[in-house]
């Protein structure tokens, strides 16, 4: 019974390796960096997006002239607005946070569909500790890390029609912010590669097991 079970699970392992391929090959850049032709494309979209006052265009540039190829994370400081805000469309007053999250609810599926997803969400709890040379603590609500498969990815869906649709929640919810782009130094977080292909081998062990009881 247990030979049977061994020859009847045996593929549970090609299985769990195709899902991972399947992974990566969602998860991972395979296209290299930005091309010329890419950045001038781009950049002439970028001048038309809602948010385009927002946008350092130069700074922007010179980020894609210099992609080396690899995933980056957005750090995002926000102050959202204190009292209640109109609905962009129909004018109706919701809180700020409530605000933020219609524009999370439209933005979160266009950045999983480009390899994205966001790391981690954090409030503030506290006034700066440590600080100088730097202007005074605005009363930030939010640090958000976002995580790009690219800076193509990035992009792609920054000139997105359904981005674009979407900003106008996340202008009238937030009053102040800025963001600039990071790379992992070091971390103890356990990064999505490592994670889902620990949860894929442990899947996989489980049902194996599971055949050799049966």
């Amino acid at each position: 019974m247990g030979t049977l079970g061994f020859h009847g699970a045996w593929w549970v392992w090609p299985l769990a390796l195709v899902l991972y391929g399947i992974f990566r090959a969602w998860y991972d850049n395979w296209r290299g960096p930005l091309r010329a032709d890419e950045i001038d494309a781009f950049m002439a979209r970028a001048q038309q997006a809602p948010g385009a006052r927002h946008t350092d265009l130069q700074v922007l540039r010179r980020f894609m002239e210099t992609d080396d190829g690899k995933e980056f994370v957005m750090c995002n400081l926000v102050r959202l607005h204190p009292h209640e805000v109109a609905h962009p469309v129909t004018g109706k007053m919701y809180s700020a946070r409530a605000m933020v999250q219609m524009y999370f609810s439209g933005f979160i599926p266009t950045l999983l569909r480009a390899g994205g997803h966001p790391m981690m969400m954090m409030r503030q709890v506290g006034g700066y500790v440590d600080a100088w040379n730097t202007a005074p603590d605005p009363g930030w609500s939010i640090v958000g890390m976002v995580r790009y498969r690219s800076r193509r990815d990035m992009m792609v869906i920054a000139t997105d029609q359904r981005f674009f649709d979407v900003h106008p929640f996340k202008i009238a919810a937030i009053a102040q912010t800025f963001s600039f782009p990071t790379q992992h130094v070091l971390g103890l977080a356990i990064r999505p590669r490592t994670g889902v292909a620990f949860i894929l081998v442990l899947a996989a062990a489980l049902a194996h097991l599971a055949f050799l009881l049966a």
